[in-house]
């Protein structure tokens, strides 16, 4: 473990970790040494806490307020550790109805959402202080992995980004409900499906086609017929998400676009992005993704945790209470 951070920069805050969350990145750091540049590491880019200490030009903070925060991956800011010092721009104070453990999920999905609308669709973000105010209005959107963390958040930012997109969704039948009734996706279809490509046709604007695709994740390796579901006369947009992967390679009719976090700095106002998900929350506009799996307390728990994160999750999150 590492040692708690006895000296805070100007612009830290130090956070007591009482619950993290678990991405796919992690275990990819941790087998694969994704991002990793050097060891030992310590993972973790999800999680929430409570504030102990605050550097002079960290913020609005004062020490008990109850926070989430965008953890990066490291000795001292990674969120698998009891305490973390992150920079006060990365951290947003929780209105009283968000629990630690629901807030722990929303970092990372919340920040690859954005990406996806701002670098991935181009669209206008309005939601987003100094954000983009012009861009591409798509009539429809097929969002494959809805029942993931990150194609949860999409459907929630499009939504608010182009409210008259009509987004179609893929999961397994289990979240549908969830995805149409509580997150306000317009049309989901199952993932099984042997007619996946003609399903989304059928449910698109006039059966024409979708104008864009939001592949959260990597499904377009495997399912290379869904690029028919596009609408040949639209924007032809195939945005995808970077898995650790090698970029999926598109038909040459369609524009393909990868991005991964490094390319946040890519999205304007995105020195704004966490202050904008603690409005977004104070004002009921952004629900929770998925309900939260608590696997367990201790930092013991968080391997139980990698190994199911290993096995595949679906339409939850993986919490550990610190």
């Amino acid at each position: 473990m590492a040692p708690k951070p006895s000296i805070l920069q100007p612009t830290e805050v130090l956070i007591r970790v009482k619950a993290v969350a678990i991405n796919p990145a992690d275990y990819k750091m941790i087998d694969l040494g994704h991002r990793v540049t050097s060891w030992p590491l310590v993972p973790g880019l999800d999680g929430a806490g409570i504030i102990e200490q605050v550097g002079d030009e960290a913020g609005d903070f004062k020490i008990g307020d109850r926070v989430l925060a965008f953890f990066t991956a490291g000795d001292r800011s990674g969120s698998y550790q009891e305490y973390a010092a992150v920079q006060g721009k990365d951290v947003a104070k929780l209105p009283a109805k968000w629990s630690l453990e629901q807030a722990s999920t929303l970092g990372v999905c919340y920040l690859t959402a954005v990406m996806a609308l701002g670098i991935g669709l181009k669209t206008p973000l309005p939601f987003l202080e100094g954000g983009p105010t012009s861009g591409l209005q798509p009539s429809s959107v097929l969002i494959l992995g809805g029942s993931s963390a990150v194609g949860a958040a999409t459907i929630q930012l499009l939504r608010l980004a182009v409210p008259e997109c009509k987004i179609l969704a893929t999961s397994s039948l289990r979240h549908h409900d969830h995805l149409k009734n509580y997150l306000g996706a317009d049309g989901v279809i199952d993932r099984n499906s042997a007619s996946l490509p003609s399903d989304v046709k059928s449910a698109s604007p006039g059966s024409h086609g979708v104008d864009a695709i939001v592949d959260v994740v990597g499904a377009g390796r495997t399912q290379r017929d869904i690029f028919e579901a596009l609408n040949p006369h639209g924007a032809k947009i195939y945005a995808q998400v970077w898995t650790g992967d090698d970029e999926i390679q598109a038909p040459d009719s369609v524009n393909s676009i990868m991005f991964r976090g490094r390319d946040l700095p890519q999205v304007p106002g995105n020195q704004n992005i966490v202050r904008t998900l603690a409005q977004l929350l104070e004002e009921d506009r952004y629900k929770l993704p998925l309900q939260v799996h608590h696997v367990g307390h201790g930092l013991s728990a968080l391997e139980k945790a990698l190994v199911l994160m290993r096995q595949g999750v679906s339409g939850e999150k993986l919490v550990v209470s610190i």
